[in-house]
């Protein structure tokens, strides 16, 4: 289908402004009448995105449904998916109906809550097809407005301070990879992402203010992007934005931020450092391993101690985090493979858990675990579909949280085997915070008067974990799904990565003989 692409990434935005300009009114049927045009345009935006899906050629290691065409001050608007970003936007479009439904229950101007979330879809599936360095920089720079908005508006008591946090943090990294990509224009002389994948940046060391830096400008640019990537993943330490912006965020904006745009970062990971910077991001590997390593562990730790729910789930946010970026910088096929795949399986689950959190809290008006407890009994469906996400969220075996975890340990033993062992015992932190908050919700006797008269989950909120079930068990008992499509582009990525390894390897060798 001509400009796929495009259609997938502005039907949110078309639909967005036909709210501004045509809905008038705020009363119960404007409201109404918002969310069923954000529905049915976020909907209609994932039928076509299976249209992507369904033409896309996995055997294919180059970028599908290319568009390209003149811009604006000589620069091109350029499109396209190769097997790794292909099921982001798949995720991206999955979730936002979900998102949608959660929202259901918002009264305070529901109009403009809707056409935040519509933008934010489109901005979101513009970073994962933008095939030009500047458009990828607008739609990742661009992301944060909705968000900001999103927050600051409809979250909670103190949600200018998380909204300022969140902001500053990630545009302050976001500036430095500016830099880097005015660098790698002014050194490659084009902005053409599919063209920079094959251009060789040095790597010979330069002096930076009396400093020799190893890597030379590779390990500049590499650092450059490295600050954005690791804010808004978030990495440790730099990661304590996350949880004030997901306690004060409302459910549906704490989701998204935790599926789709905590995602950007180990996108980013795969797009830029690892194939552009090959030189630096093996230098840099070992720093980044120990640091994944550290953020398990810690976040778990951290998450232990909580008494809001959606600050551990934030936390235990983090701490899976860092079984991306291990994987990612293990830098073998099984690696890469785990860390899509975490990511991917991150977003259902994830995304579920802050729902399931927002479903009590809708009902009851408060996050603290001590305010619950003995929810089995008036709500069995909602603690058989709260202990699914759970186990899920530790890895058991036979969801999708086991799979990815399960290939980026088995590719980091074989890189590192003290950061492997490390980071191993944040599975067992994870499992101990996870049991325990489900056990304080949902287990033992029903003797708050408060939760006597709660009632279950409703057929909406049904319908909104469904397909979250669905994904979850199913990929994580034939997780080729995701792997068959990503497999090719992710072995000509290592591949060009080691290949780059090699000749500087070479080069090096015949320069000191």
């Amino acid at each position: 289908m001509l400009n796929l692409l495009s259609i997938i990434t502005f039907t949110p935005a078309i639909a967005a402004v036909i709210l501004a300009l045509f809905l008038r009114g705020d009363d119960a049927a404007s409201q109404q009448n918002a969310k069923w045009l954000a529905l049915v345009a976020t909907a209609a935006t994932f039928v076509i995105s299976l249209i992507l899906l369904f033409t896309f050629d996995p055997a294919n290691t180059g970028f599908q449904h290319v568009e390209e065409r003149e811009w604006i001050l000589g620069l091109t608007y350029k499109l396209g998916v190769d097997g790794i970003s292909i099921l982001f936007v798949m995720l991206t479009t999955f979730l936002m109906p979900i998102t949608i439904a959660a929202c259901w229950n918002v009264t305070h101007r529901v109009k403009e809550y809707m056409i935040a979330f519509l933008v934010l879809e489109t901005l979101m599936i513009g970073v994962f097809v933008a095939l030009d360095l500047v458009l990828f920089y607008l739609f990742f720079e661009a992301g944060l407005i909705p968000m900001f908005l999103i927050i600051g508006i409809w979250g909670g008591k103190e949600r200018i301070y998380a909204t300022f946090k969140f902001f500053l943090y990630t545009f302050f990294g976001s500036v430095l990879m500016l830099v880097a990509m005015i660098a790698m224009y002014v050194d490659a002389g084009t902005t053409d992402i599919p063209t920079l994948l094959t251009h060789e940046f040095s790597a010979g060391p330069v002096n930076l203010l009396g400093w020799q830096v190893v890597g030379g400008m590779q390990s500049l640019m590499w650092l450059a992007f490295f600050a954005s990537f690791a804010v808004k993943m978030p990495m440790w330490p730099v990661h304590t934005w996350l949880p004030d912006a997901h306690v004060q965020a409302p459910t549906a904006g704490s989701v998204i931020l935790a599926a789709v745009l905590l995602k950007m970062g180990g996108y980013g990971f795969l797009r830029f450092s690892l194939p552009m910077f090959p030189v630096a991001s093996d230098i840099f590997a070992p720093m980044v391993l120990w640091l994944s390593a550290i953020a398990i562990v810690y976040a778990s730790l951290v998450a232990l101690v909580q008494e809001d729910m959606k600050k551990l789930v934030a936390y235990s946010s983090v701490a899976h985090m860092g079984f991306v970026t291990m994987g990612i910088f293990a830098a073998t096929r099984q690696g890469v493979d785990g860390a899509i795949f975490q990511m991917i399986s991150h977003g259902f689950i994830s995304g579920a858990l802050f729902l399931a959190v927002g479903v009590i809290y809708d009902r009851m008006h408060t996050r603290e675990i001590s305010a619950y407890g003995g929810l089995v009994h008036r709500m069995p469906a909602y603690a058989l579909v709260f202990m699914l996400f759970t186990m899920a969220n530790v890895g058991l075996p036979g969801t999708s949280g086991f799979v990815g975890e399960f290939l980026t340990f088995m590719a980091v033993f074989q890189v590192n085997t003290w950061v492997a062992l490390f980071a191993a015992s944040g599975v067992i932190f994870a499992a101990c915070y996870g049991l325990w908050l489900y056990r304080r919700v949902v287990f033992g006797p029903l003797i708050k008067a408060s939760l006597k008269s709660i009632p279950d989950l409703d057929r909406r909120e049904k319908a909104m974990f469904a397909p979250l079930v669905a994904m979850t068990l199913i990929l994580g008992v034939y997780p080729s799904l995701v792997t068959d499509i990503i497999g090719p582009s992710v072995s000509a990525l290592v591949g060009q990565y080691d290949a780059a390894l090699a000749a500087h390897e070479a080069a090096s060798a015949l320069v000191q003989n």
